[in-house]
């Protein structure tokens, strides 16, 4: 029950700060104010989440560090594929967020210009994949 609560810990400090930031803005605080405040929080639920596991291994024995050791190189690893996806997939958002309004925009005004308009789209697209094999090949390596 206590690893369950612990685990959870994190999850509702950030929602909590979501609701409080959300209920700030919308009681009049200034924006750039309540997006620093939440990346304050953000930072400070990263750091107890990296400091917590280091002080419990720490504090136990040589095979739990060793064992404490392995999961946290199978963390950084499965962090290490995240990031890429991540990057990839709000690249391709950017990408595909100017291209297909300009794609329907030519459609509208010229049928025959879809299937030019739809390979803009798709290289847009293709930038999320290529994340997507970029995380696969790191997990393969774990």
């Amino acid at each position: 029950m206590e690893i369950l609560l612990l685990s959870l810990l994190p999850v509702i400090f950030l929602i909590g700060s979501a609701v409080v930031t959300n209920k700030a803005v919308s009681r009049g605080a200034k924006r750039k104010k309540a997006v620093i405040l939440q990346l304050l929080s953000f930072a400070a639920v990263l750091i107890c989440c990296a400091a917590f596991p280091l002080v419990a291994g720490a504090a136990g024995a040589e095979e739990a560090a060793q064992e404490a050791a392995a999961a946290s190189s199978n963390g950084l690893g499965l962090i290490g594929m995240a990031i890429p996806t991540a990057a990839a997939c709000i690249a391709a958002g950017i990408a595909v967020a100017g291209a297909a309004p300009a794609a329907i925009g030519a459609t509208s005004e010229d049928p025959k210009a879809f299937g030019k308009a739809l390979i803009f789209v798709v290289l847009g697209e293709g930038i999320g994949v290529y994340g997507l094999l970029i995380s696969i090949l790191i997990y393969t390596k774990c």
